[in-house]
């Protein structure tokens, strides 16, 4: 190895090309005043199907968005071959800000956030009456999901030619959610879409359920195939068997007035995300009662604002209730 001296100038010195170019680095980053907006339809190993206008283009994530990552839901900015065309693939700059953001956790030690979907103002929690049997547990950590990120809750009840809904509707009559009945028969002959459909007009719903609920088949019900056409076959929804949809898939209503996005069947729900205060804004009638809780109040402890505030009459007891029941779910299994 060559050795210099203390005589040694700059010119004895052989200074290395910058394999990299000679151009220096920069923060600036281009503004792609020319990107056109997409919606992402769905994601599969870092390629997302996007609608761009009336067109379905294949694209990935640019470099300068870094660790950020689109879900199915979001407004995004795309640059590039927005063709469509087979073999073509665009870049996607940016990401909109987004109205909301379902998240879930894999269990309740999971640090680690899983986002559902973005944009989407209403969730479809979907549940048999049997076969398989209904899991309040499962409904109630949805519940708490969809109040944590502004979503408002649907309750729709399949298989009710195998068992009459009232206990379970019972159990939620205090929550003023609104619900739909359907019947295996309803759902073969397509009774129960159009049903379903007059809850979902103009809104972008999210369905959730259990694997086996006949949560897809639902989904293939309310989006006819010549409407999945307008989407390029974008992870075609078969409705067969089980575990028919292995990741999230935005699908078009007819009439274009409303979007819903399948998500695969989920056996655990896990809230580790959640912030309890968050859950309180669900309840516009016992939000006032927690102006003179302590601080940091879980809504479940004796010095609990609320219980006096339900014993003044400002409130009915049964929504106190509900409210803790929900927060409770967050610190017992789905089994308990």
């Amino acid at each position: 190895m060559r050795r210099y001296g203390k005589h040694t100038d700059e010119d004895d010195i052989r200074s290395r090309p910058n394999r990299k170019g000679n151009r220096p680095r920069t923060n600036i980053r281009p503004k792609h005043e020319d990107a056109a907006e997409g919606l992402v339809l769905t994601v599969d190993r870092g390629r997302l199907t996007c609608l761009v206008e009336d067109r379905v283009v294949m694209a990935m994530k640019a470099r300068e968005l870094g660790r950020k990552a689109a879900v199915v839901g979001d407004r995004v900015m795309l640059v590039g071959d927005l063709t469509g065309m087979k073999d073509t693939l665009a870049r996607i700059v940016r990401i909109q800000e987004r109205a909301s953001v379902l998240r879930r956790t894999a269990d309740d030690d999971d640090p680690y956030e899983r986002v559902v979907v973005a944009n989407a103002d209403q969730l479809a929690i979907v549940t048999a009456l049997a076969d398989p049997e209904p899991r309040p547990r499962l409904i109630d950590r949805c519940l708490v999901a969809a109040y944590d990120a502004g979503l408002e809750p649907l309750l729709v009840l399949t298989k009710s030619d195998l068992a009459a809904p009232d206990e379970l509707l019972e159990l939620y009559g205090h929550l003023d959610i609104p619900y739909v009945v359907t019947s295996r028969e309803e759902l073969e002959n397509g009774d129960a879409a159009d049903r379903v459909r007059e809850l979902l007009d103009g809104r972008i719903t999210a369905f959730v359920g259990h694997s086996g609920v006949g949560k897809t088949t639902l989904v293939n019900a309310l989006v006819p195939q010549e409407r999945r056409r307008t989407t390029g076959h974008v992870n075609a929804v078969t409705g067969r068997g089980r575990h028919t949809t292995t990741s999230a898939l935005a699908l078009p209503l007819a009439g274009d007035d409303g979007w819903v996005i399948d998500t695969p069947g989920v056996r655990s729900f896990g809230l580790a995300h959640i912030d309890p205060s968050r859950v309180i804004h669900a309840f516009p009638d016992l939000e006032p009662g927690t102006a003179d809780c302590p601080r940091a109040c879980s809504h479940d402890e004796p010095d609990c604002a609320l219980d006096a505030w339900v014993a003044a009459g400002h409130a009915d007891p049964a929504r106190l209730y509900s409210l803790r029941r929900l927060l409770a779910t967050r610190e017992r299994t789905e089994g308990d």
